[in-house]
């Protein structure tokens, strides 16, 4: 009987997957070849359709990483996730369609003052004998495009631009903001398993000092703009202009998550994030 390694076992996970039921939530009916170009629009396609949010961390609600639960909450009930749950199944729909993935695990240093562990997943996708790092997970200031790997190369998404540097033997993803580079996460090159992010969901999922436990989050980006929602701040953020303004009530916000974002909950449903956060 042949061994079945890690690599086989995340292979047979992913054929699992119900590729067609995907490739229509996110709009797209383009070629499915493993080259740089699918990844390319395959990943801005996800990013633009698939919200990242934390609003069942906020009803008390468990975070699942098989990929029956995944396809069952993003996919076919049209509702989004954070990051674990987003580029896990990213990852299972790149390996379906013939990518060499990895999945790395990353340090969150975004406006973080203090040492935070590896609460972030992101992938490595080798193709065509270059390398990507492809996220779709982030929010904040993440990616829209995969970011083609090499310290210090540039790489230009619209109205952001981002790159990869090295520094004490860790790589870390940054944004160009305001002329300055602003570090987003770091991490190393050590492939992961799925399992691995087990530990690092529970915390981030129900550890009183998550952001996610406090503060409800709901982003979607578009080439042209950046909308969130953070407790009932609405922002649009356009590259070089941001506008900001505050929701009247939790009726309103029911009406944003629904409108603006394709999130929608029922009549009367509260959000336990805290107002101070």
């Amino acid at each position: 009987m042949k061994r079945m390694t890690a690599e086989t076992r995340g292979a047979l996970h992913a054929d699992t997957l119900d590729l067609d039921a995907y490739l229509g939530r996110i709009a797209y009916s383009g070629p499915l070849q493993p080259v740089p170009a699918v990844l390319e629009a395959i990943h801005l396609a996800h990013t633009t359709h698939i919200p990242f949010e934390n609003l069942d961390i906020l009803l008390k609600r468990p975070i699942r990483l098989d990929l029956a639960s995944l396809q069952a909450k993003l996919v076919t009930g049209g509702r989004g996730g954070y990051c674990f749950e987003q580029n896990l199944l990213f990852s299972a729909v790149l390996q379906r369609l013939g990518f060499s993935v990895t999945q790395l695990a990353a340090r969150v240093l975004y406006q973080s003052r203090r040492k935070l562990p590896r609460t972030h997943i992101l992938l490595r996708v080798d193709v065509d004998g270059a390398t990507w790092l492809a996220d779709v997970g982030f929010g904040l200031e993440g990616l829209l495009l995969p970011v083609p790997f090499g310290s210090g190369r540039e790489a230009r998404q619209f109205a952001w631009t981002y790159r990869a540097v090295e520094a004490d033997g860790e790589w870390i993803l940054q944004s160009l903001r305001n002329d300055s580079w602003m570090n987003l996460y770091s991490f190393t090159l050590e492939p992961c398993l799925a399992v691995d992010f087990e530990p690092a969901n529970h915390y981030t999922a129900t550890h009183p000092d998550s952001r996610f436990v406090r503060t409800l989050t709901v982003q979607l980006p578009t080439p042209d703009v950046r909308t969130m929602l953070r407790n009932r701040e609405f922002i649009q953020d356009r590259g070089t202009t941001v506008t900001r303004r505050e929701l009247a009530n939790d009726d309103e916000l029911l009406a944003v998550l629904a409108e603006t974002f394709g999130l929608r909950f029922p009549a009367g449903t509260r959000f336990g994030y805290r107002e101070d956060a």
